[in-house]
C-alpha cells in the first residue's frame, strides 16, 4: 500500500469504534473491555479529495480511482507495556511496522465505559503511551550500545561513528523526550539512522485524535481544551472526532448523513480530517493522471522527482522516463479540460529534475 498509520492508545478510549468508522466495516470488535483487539486489523481507506472527482467529470472518465492510506488498529497499551505488561511486546512490535501514529485519547466521561486508569485524563494517557515508547526505544539503544562500544574500543572506525549517533539518541531518550521532537537538534543523518537501522518507535510522526462526545464538537469540554493547549506546547497536531457519531454516520444514506452533519454544525465527517492530517503528518502529496478511460490519484512524498513519480505507476515508466507533461489543478480548473489547456499552451514539459507538486495533473512520456 505504501503508507500506513497505526491507531494506538490505552484500552477503551474508542480505537476500535474509530477504526470501524474509518474502514466502514465491522472488522474490529468494539467492546467494553480491554484487549478486545488482539491481532492488528488493517483497513484501506480512500483519501478524500474533491479534485479527483472534478477532473473525472470534466474529462468524462469512465473510471475513477482514488489514492489510499492504510490504517492499522493496534491492541490497547497499558502501563508497563515496554516490560511486557498486557500485550506490550506484541503492541510495540506492531507499531514498528507503521509509518505514523494516531494516538486516540478519550476526552469524554461515560460511567458505562470503564477507563483502565480509573479516570478520564487525556494528557496523562498521552504521557503513559509516550513513556512506554521511549522506554522501549531506550532498551533497543542500550542493547545496540553494548555491541558497538566493544567494537569502538578496538579502533573500529564505523563503530566509533555509530557510537556517536547512539549516544546522541540515548541522551534525548533519557530526558524522556520522543526523538521526533528533537529532529532538528539530532540532524537528518542521526534521525535516518534511528529510523532505518534501529527501527525506533519515537522517531515516527504522531498526532493526537481527541475522541469527544457529541456536545464537545461545538462546545469543547475542559478535557479537550487542556489537551489542545498541551499538544500545542509540544508541537503535536490534534484532530477532534466523535467516534460514536462517525460510526452512526456510516450507517446512513448520503442525504441523511448530510442532514446529521448539518445538525452538529459540521461540513464533513471528522474522518476526512483524520485522513488528511495523516497525509500531512507523513509529508505526502497527491498528483493525478487523467483521461477518458480513467482519472486516478497517486500518492508520493513531497519533493519526489518526476521519474520516481512515474515509477509509482509502473517501473518501466521510471526506467524509460523521457519527460512529463504537467498542468497544476489550479490552472486546469480555469480552462476545464486537458485538451483546451494544451491548445492554450498551459501544459508544461518538465524533465527529470522536476519535483511533482500537490495537484499536478501529469502525462509521462517514456520509452523502454
Amino acid at each position: 500500500m505504501g503508507y500506513s498509520c497505526g491507531i494506538v492508545g490505552l484500552p477503551n478510549v474508542g480505537k476500535s469504534t474509530l477504526f470501524n468508522a474509518i474502514t466502514q466495516t465491522a472488522k474490529a470488535q468494539a467492546a467494553n473491555y480491554p484487549f478486545c483487539t488482539i491481532e492488528p486489523n488493517v483497513g484501506v481507506v480512500a483519501v478524500p479529495d474533491e479534485r479527483l472527482y472534478t477532473i473525472a467529470k470534466l474529462e468524462r472518465s469512465q473510471k475513477i480511482t482514488p489514492t489510499f492510506m492504510e490504517f492499522v488498529d493496534i491492541a490497547g497499551l497499558v502501563r508497563g507495556a515496554s516490560k511486557g505488561e498486557g500485550l506490550g511486546n506484541q503492541f510495540l512490535a506492531h507499531i514498528r511496522e507503521v509509518d505514523a501514529i494516531a494516538q486516540v485519547l478519550r476526552c469524554f466521561k461515560d460511567e458505562d465505559v470503564v477507563h483502565v486508569e480509573g479516570s478520564v485524563d487525556p494528557i496523562r494517557d498521552a504521557q503513559i503511551v509516550e513513556l512506554e515508547l521511549i522506554a522501549k526505544d531506550l532498551e533497543t539503544v542500550e542493547k545496540r550500545l553494548e555491541k558497538v562500544e566493544k567494537m569502538a574500543r578496538i579502533g573500529d572506525k564505523k563503530a566509533k561513528e555509530e557510537l556517536e549517533k547512539l549516544l546522541a539518541i540515548k541522551d534525548v531518550l533519557e530526558n524522556m523526550v520522543p526523538l521526533i521532537r528533537k529532529y532538528r537538534d539530532l540532524g537528518q543523518e542521526v534521525v535516518d539512522y534511528a529510523r532505518k537501522n534501529l527501527f525506533l518507535l519515537t522517531v515516527k510522526p504522531m498526532m493526537y485524535v481527541a475522541n469527544v462526545d457529541e456536545e464537545s464538537l461545538s462546545s469543547p469540554n475542559e478535557h479537550l481544551k487542556r489537551l489542545i493547549e498541551y499538544a500545542r506546547g509540544i508541537g503535536v497536531p490534534v484532530v477532534v472526532i466523535c467516534a460514536k457519531l462517525e460510526a452512526e454516520l456510516i450507517a446512513l444514506e448520503e442525504e441523511e448523513r448530510k442532514e446529521l452533519l448539518k445538525a452538529y454544525g459540521l461540513e464533513e465527517p471528522g474522518l476526512n480530517k483524520l485522513v488528511r492530517e495523516g497525509y500531512k503528518l507523513l509529508d505526502l502529496i497527491t498528483f493525478f493522471t487523467a483521461g477518458e478511460k480513467e482519472t486516478r490519484a497517486w500518492t508520493v512524498k513531497k519533493g519526489t522527482k518526476a521519474p520516481q513519480a512515474a515509477g509509482k505507476i509502473h517501473s518501466d515508466m521510471e526506467r524509460g522516463f523521457i519527460a512529463a507533461e504537467v498542468i497544476n489543478y489550479e490552472d486546469y480548473i480555469k480552462v476545464g479540460s486537458l485538451a483546451k489547456a494544451k491548445e492554450m499552451g498551459l501544459v508544461r514539459l518538465e524533465g527529470k529534475d522536476y519535483q511533482i507538486q500537490d495537484g499536478d495533473i501529469v502525462y509521462f512520456r517514456f520509452n523502454v
